[in-house]
């Protein structure tokens, strides 16, 4: 390369203006043919482009903000800036050589693209940026032998540590960033069954694929224990620590083992990728015992199964000796009847005969259809005042047979029917009424049976007693299945399987005290079931009635999601809010409405099951307070056992996992078009069925 040098006197050149004015101008065609020079010259070394042009950019870049801040002064400051670049340089594998030629490099190129941009080169200019490479490069190359020097007592050190780790029980292995394993100590050979030699050196996938296969490593489930579920290598490819690894090896002459694998990255100071250490534990003694105490969980579960089914023997018992007691009366009157028809033939005695006959026949089908072995339920709409008046004709001679009866008062309000299956349905009143037998004992008592239907499309089932109130702790350990106080082992089993069975048919099951501490009461709410023809003539009714109107979607923006799992809310509301969406989280049905009342939401997200509230309860108490918003159901269980009212209070149901895009297409629904006084199928005024998008 030629470069012309002036020979006449030309007026006096500012070199930090010349070479500020051609870095501000020229400064990307200066980095890349920097890197170009730097490829060219240190081919060998495996460093992508990328990775060699961004510290050149940084530099210029700092380059010129001290040429323009600091003028002259970038002179002495610059180089300082450079320092930890012959660090960095080290990391990428550069040798001493290497880090001369890039500096060499850059004071060619800036000599030659100023130049050819000038057609001439001033001494002044070339005298400065010779001086102002040659500081940098000083900088570097000492930065690089400090980190040289470090490395040689870290070595020293980890020989130290080498001596250490061989009296340490837990194993330790070594990775490099590019998955070289450099170092193990010897407890991993003694926890994994294989020399270290066979480990230390091993990079390709083959190698250690081998060391594998030779002790039959497998995940605890059985799986194949594959190399790329090594914590290191996982470590390396997700640039984080993996905890917690299970895998079962077969030792030679010493049998199977269970360890746990866990690795974690470590970084240099300049933030970049060192390698991976990863650490052996014996945990055989850990699987051993979690196997004992799976084993004994199974065992617990079997025996709460034969629980449950002693539980409904006992109840069937019980139900036997007070058939038996009303089949004794039946008989009693048909032994009377026929002592009269044998002294005097009158029709009236003949139909007294066919009645009681009739009344057998219902308390033997009634016993039947409480005894058959149910494998799956038979939703109908049960009317709910004839199902209770059968259940107090069943457990009635039970409940009056001692010498304090328990006397039920019937407070029936014909509330209608509910969507569950009568059989069912029938139990449970019978169960909650032998219990109320076995709370109130031989003193005996009053109960009280009332049924009715709440304004809010609910049928409200209550039998309360006038005993003593339940205890706070007490009361909270009713429903528990493994409740092992005194006496509690089958009602609390009994009320655990009857809660259950309430919740799939969309209602709730409570036990509560009475105001006043005067007794208890348990609590059945049920969704009201209506048939087709009355649904559509109550929503014919609403819409001639309403002032407001049929419901109408509007764009949506404010959506509120409420899930008791944390996991789900988040990446709900990120989901949504990457859309655009305005999104606040509730964790449970109480924040959920206190949220609301907060501030107005256009729509909300309802998980469907949670432990304060149902989806469903939270539904019904936002369609009251805000008629017009899109409320949706998003749920990993069947809706399709749900009865209509409680469909009817949601726009669409979601299952998991949700499609997003048809979430999206449902929360950014426009106004209809009877919202502007258009007609079609939305101006009809009763809402549309809830959808469920696959």
């Amino acid at each position: 390369m030629v470069i012309p040098f002036l020979h006449a006197s030309p007026p006096p050149v500012n070199p930090v203006a010349a070479l500020l004015r051609l870095l501000e101008e020229e400064g990307e065609r200066v980095v890349r043919l920097w890197s170009k020079r730097i490829r060219a010259e240190t081919y060998e070394l495996d460093v992508s482009g990328r990775t060699l042009r961004a510290p050149l950019r940084r530099l210029i870049d700092e380059l010129v903000r001290l040429l323009r801040d600091r003028g002259s002064e970038a002179l002495t400051l610059w180089p300082e800036v450079v320092r930890s670049h012959g660090a960095s340089r080290y990391n990428q594998r550069f040798e001493a050589e290497d880090l001369a030629r890039e500096f060499k490099s850059l004071e060619e190129v800036l000599l030659y693209v100023y130049a050819r941009r000038n057609e001439v080169l001033e001494p002044e200019v070339a005298t400065f940026i010779v001086e102002l490479v040659g500081e940098a490069h000083a900088s570097a190359q000492a930065s690089f032998a400090r980190v040289l020097r470090t490395e040689e007592v870290r070595f020293r050190e980890a020989a130290v540590m080498e001596s250490v780790l061989h009296h340490v029980e837990v194993g330790i292995l070594l990775a490099e960033a590019d998955g070289t394993v450099s170092f193990a100590t010897p407890p991993v050979s003694r926890l994994i069954g294989v020399p270290v030699r066979a480990m230390v050196g091993a990079r390709s996938q083959s190698s250690l694929s081998a060391v594998l296969s030779q002790v039959n490593a497998r995940h605890p489930g059985g799986e194949p224990f594959k190399v790329t579920d090594m914590p290191f290598m996982r470590a390396l490819k997700e640039r984080g620590p993996v905890r917690g690894v299970l895998v079962v090896v077969e030792r030679p002459g010493s049998g199977e083992a269970t360890l746990e694998l866990s690795a974690t990255p470590v970084w240099e100071e300049e933030g970049e990728l060192a390698g991976v250490i990863q650490t052996f534990t014996d945990r055989t003694e850990t699987a051993n015992k979690t196997k004992a105490l799976v084993s004994a969980h199974g065992e617990l579960k079997r025996l709460q199964g034969r629980l449950l089914q002693r539980t409904r023997t006992q109840a069937l018992g019980q139900l036997a000796s007070g058939a038996a007691h009303a089949l004794n009366n039946f008989l009693n009157v048909l032994r009377l009847r026929i002592t009269l028809l044998r002294r005097e033939f009158r029709p009236e005695h003949l139909d007294a005969l066919d009645k009681t006959v009739g009344q057998v026949g219902e308390l033997v089908a009634r016993l039947q259809e409480f005894n058959v072995q149910r494998t799956e339920e038979q939703l109908a709409d049960v009317q709910v005042d004839v199902t209770v008046r059968e259940a107090l004709e069943l457990a009635r001679a039970e409940l009056e047979q001692r010498e304090h009866p328990v006397t039920v008062e019937p407070h029936l309000g014909n509330p209608g029917a509910v969507r569950a299956d009568a059989g069912f349905f029938r139990e449970l009143v019978v169960n909650l009424l032998l219990a109320e037998r076995e709370r109130l004992g031989d003193s005996g008592g009053r109960v009280l049976l009332e049924t009715r239907a709440e304004v809010d499309g609910w049928v409200t089932l209550r039998v309360e007693d006038s005993g003593t109130p339940y205890e706070a702790e007490e009361m909270s350990r009713m429903f528990d299945p493994l409740n092992r106080d005194a006496g509690a082992p089958q009602l609390s089993l009994l009320l655990a399987v009857a809660r259950d069975q309430v919740q799939r048919w969309g209602g709730e099951l409570t036990l509560e005290n009475m105001p006043g501490g005067q007794g208890t009461a348990f609590v059945v709410r049920l969704p009201l079931a209506r048939s087709t023809e009355e649904a559509v003539e109550a929503a014919a009714r609403t819409s001639a009635t309403s002032t407001a109107g049929p419901r109408r979607f509007q764009q949506t923006r404010r959506v509120l999601v409420v899930d008791d799992d944390p996991d789900n809310a988040r990446m709900m509301a990120e989901v949504l809010s990457e859309e655009g969406y305005d999104v606040k989280v509730a964790h449970s049905g109480e924040a959920a409405l206190k949220l609301w009342e907060e501030r107005r939401y256009d729509a909300a997200l309802l998980d469907a099951v949670m432990p304060d509230l149902s989806g469903w309860e939270v539904a019904r108490e936002l369609r009251k307070r805000s008629p017009t918003a899109l409320l949706a159901m998003v749920t990993g269980m069947d809706v399709r056992g749900q009865n209509r009212a409680s469909l009817a209070m949601v726009d669409a149901v979601f299952r998991k996992p949700i499609d997003v895009g048809a979430l999206d297409d449902f929360l950014s629904q426009a106004e209809s078009p009877s919202a502007s006084g258009g007609g079609g199928a939305g101006s009809a005024g009763a809402a549309a069925p809830p959808s469920t998008p696959t």
